[in-house]
């Protein structure tokens, strides 16, 4: 939804209302099983208006935190996110990978895979470029010292330097390079990818958790003297919108409530909201800093409620 054009959020009622969903409570649904059960009051969510009202206010918090990341005056950036059957799957699915090649590739995947929809793979384009292939610096070395670093606090890392040819870096990568970075003087990232999509070796909240506090040991034990930032890349819930567990979340991260954070229920965690995981392991990295800034945007798109829950977050 952050990719969309323009007057394009109400489009999406040509993708949902054929489309199959994991309810609230992580169960399979129809688009009309939802649409049965919505609280009638979501019309009003849902006018023109209010799409563009929540689209600019969108639009906004992806300025705010492009800005941050300049304003930090970060030497790296670690980027938690998820791949989605895009580089690793069934024949090789890791639970948690760091890649330390010395760059990764970013390259049109949007084009390999044709839709009808141009609207659709016009937002899919936000995270790829247009044509041929970028490759964007990573920090290969303070990657390789994450990996040795979590080997010793007993996480098993599954590693990889190299993508095979042809193939590009994931969308929630691919987004901070395409909109939240000057693509012309990239800075270089550590790609952290965790399996938060599919059973049967999704991390649980409480490994999560543990691994963010695991990556700020490695990071401040390591010995060159830079300064790092890290990154949740990914939504709140979706495709079906739960205020209650995204604003429970923050809260939680406001908090400093560990014991909240390390106890979300994992059958909510699915879909799209798995992408939560990615924010629980942030959460972690950052238990010594406060959560200075957040906005949550609750972007419904239809009368049953799907959409997705944005939410931009600043720790310092």
């Amino acid at each position: 939804m952050l990719n969309m054009r323009d007057g394009d959020w109400a489009r999406f009622e040509e993708r949902d209302i054929p489309g199959k969903f994991l309810d609230k409570e992580g169960r399979p649904a129809t688009y009309a099983m939802l649409l049965e059960r919505a609280d009638k009051a979501l019309r009003d969510h849902i006018t023109p208006a209010l799409l563009d009202e929540r689209m600019r206010a969108a639009k906004r918090g992806v300025e705010r935190i492009r800005a941050a990341i300049v304003a930090s005056g970060i030497d790296t950036l670690i980027v938690i996110g998820d791949d989605q059957a895009e580089l690793y799957t069934n024949d090789n699915l890791p639970s948690i990978l760091i890649y330390y090649g010395e760059t990764i590739r970013n390259n049109p995947r949007h084009k390999g895979n044709p839709n009808p929809l141009e609207w659709w793979q016009n937002a899919r384009g936000g995270y790829y470029v247009d044509e041929g292939e970028t490759d964007f610096p990573v920090d290969a070395g303070l990657a390789r010292h994450m990996i040795a670093r979590l080997v010793d606090d007993e996480f098993d890392i599954s590693t990889a330097n190299r993508l095979r040819d042809g193939e590009g870096e994931g969308h929630a990568f691919g987004f901070v390079h395409r909109q939240l970075m000057d693509e012309a003087n990239p800075l270089p990232i550590v790609p952290l990818a965790l399996n938060t999509y599919y059973a049967p070796n999704q991390p649980t909240p409480r490994r999560c958790y543990a691994l963010g506090q695991a990556i700020r040991r490695a990071v401040e034990s390591y010995p060159e003297d830079i300064k790092v930032g890290v990154i949740a890349s990914g939504g709140l819930s979706h495709f079906v919108v739960d205020e209650e567990l995204d604003r429970g979340l923050i809260e939680a991260i406001r908090a400093k409530d560990v014991a909240a954070l390390t106890s979300m229920d994992r059958a909510k965690l699915n879909s799209g909201s798995s992408e939560i995981r990615n924010w629980i392991a942030t959460a972690g990295a950052c238990e010594h800093l406060d959560l200075a800034w957040s906005e949550y945007l609750p972007c419904y798109r239809t009368e049953a409620g799907t959409g997705t829950g944005v939410c931009f977050a600043e720790w310092h």
